[in-house]
């Protein structure tokens, strides 16, 4: 029976995952494939830290060079994560003619366009399931199952930190800092949470899902991003009142033109499947022009399904070598020359509905003031409420418009921000899925 071997950059929690299902699930994966897999190598710094595995003599080296440079393995998991040695290892490895399957999302984003040109003049897979989603076959689904759809959108909830975070809020009422403290005691949050919360690790996944779908260059600079720190509670509440709940989005749709790609705060209705996942689970739906519209839902990080995702791209690639071909599936759904760079429309040029609040003195004359400027810019309001309680002194208005166009709006607030009657800046969360 043929035999591929692989060799492992980091053992941390994904690197540790993908080797205990090779160890434990070996005979099932080998019946599957008709192969087996062999680990030859793993790396890592710490050589001494109990991983619950027993490796056989050998495997184990701090040096990863000796990974990316054994002649004997065929296949590279890089599980290091970060963009500077990562790079330069799966460099290395790709000039080695080795295959790759990483997780890392943040070196895609930022340099995937040179490394997927660099694999393909090489005649090596990059492949990167476990990027995305964690056990979601998200980039599976698009690159294999929809691949005869023209993709219209992707919608999803990408951060489990942030989607526990806002679903405490939600269902208890904490405030973001106790729900944020929360998610970092279980170990949803890390200890420096800026790359959840504020949305840059969603936008990375982003940029991935908006090249596979469209054949696009991936382009991480041009996404509109925008964090879950300026959430409140009240705003959570208000939402719940009207028929929404405020999920951190991943969105991204084909104009025709350009590609729609942001993520922020959205209040969506409890109609949408996606308003009901809740804690630290992951879900994406996609719309395509034969199949309609789908969901994927799961977890989204996490030793074991992360680690099933890099296994799952690493059989693929296994099964390309027992039968002499490589890159069978194009690497990013499309051909290397059909890949091309399709502009992102600016922020400013999407049309959507909005929930803003503002805090205002409470006197006469306030709403009439408020909505002549939205209607200056026209801005229609769809609803009106304003409580009776004062929140730091200041009376709490929420309004919910119709469609309206970004760049008019933020001129509206701006204006509306600098009267002498409201007391603090505007919250301004944008809602998908009204008509």
């Amino acid at each position: 029976m043929k035999e591929i071997k692989i060799g492992i950059l980091g053992l941390g929690t994904v690197g540790t995952g993908v080797t205990k299902i090779l160890y434990d699930n070996g005979p099932l994966i080998m019946s599957r494939l008709g192969a087996k897999l062999t680990l030859k190598k793993a790396a890592d710094i710490d050589l001494q830290r109990d991983r619950g595995i027993k490796f056989d003599d050998g495997i184990l080296t701090a040096d990863p060079l000796e990974v990316v440079n054994d002649p004997k393995i065929d296949i590279v998991l890089e599980m290091i994560g970060g963009e500077a040695i990562a790079k330069d290892l799966i460099l290395k490895a790709i000039d080695n003619g080795k295959h790759i399957v990483t997780a890392n999302k943040a070196l895609l984003a930022s340099q995937g366009n040179m490394l997927f040109k660099t694999a393909a003049e090489k005649g090596v897979s990059i492949a990167f399931e476990p990027s995305v989603g964690g056990c979601m076959p998200i980039i599976k689904t698009i690159r294999e199952s929809l691949v005869g759809n023209s993709i219209a959108s992707i919608s999803g909830i990408l951060n489990g930190t942030c989607n526990y975070i806002l679903s405490k809020i939600t269902n208890e009422g904490v405030s973001f800092e106790d729900a944020l403290s929360e998610a970092q005691a279980k170990g949803f949050a890390e200890a420096d949470p800026t790359l959840d919360i504020e949305g840059f690790d969603t936008a990375h996944k982003l940029a991935i899902l908006s090249s596979i779908a469209y054949g696009t260059e991936i382009n991480l600079n041009e996404i509109y991003v925008e964090g879950i720190s300026n959430i409140t509670a009240t705003d959570i509440e208000f939402a719940d009142q009207c028929g929404y709940r405020i999920k951190l989005l991943a969105i991204t749709k084909f104009t025709g033109n350009a590609i729609d790609a942001r993520v922020h705060p959205t209040m969506i209705p409890f109609s949408n499947p996606l308003s009901n996942v809740n804690g630290s689970l992951n879900a994406v739906t996609i719309s395509g022009d034969a199949v309609g519209d789908m969901m994927l839902y799961g977890h989204g990080a996490g030793m074991m399904p992360t680690a099933s995702a890099a296994i799952s791209d690493t059989i693929d690639i296994a099964r390309d070598l027992i039968y002499g071909t490589h890159t069978r599936v194009p690497m990013l759904s499309f051909q290397m020359e059909q890949i091309e760079k399709i502009p992102t429309q600016p922020i400013e040029e999407i049309s959507t509905h909005y929930y803003v609040r503002f805090s205002a003195i409470d006197q006469p004359g306030v709403l009439s003031k408020i909505s002549g400027i939205l209607g200056d810019h026209q801005i229609s309001i769809k609803s009106v409420h304003q409580t009776e309680q004062k929140l730091n002194g200041a009376v709490p208005i929420f309004m919910l418009t119709h469609q309206a166009k970004e760049a008019e709006i933020q001129k509206a607030l701006s204006k509306i921000s600098s009267l002498d009657i409201i007391t603090d800046t505007p919250s301004l969360i944008r809602i998908e899925g009204t008509n």
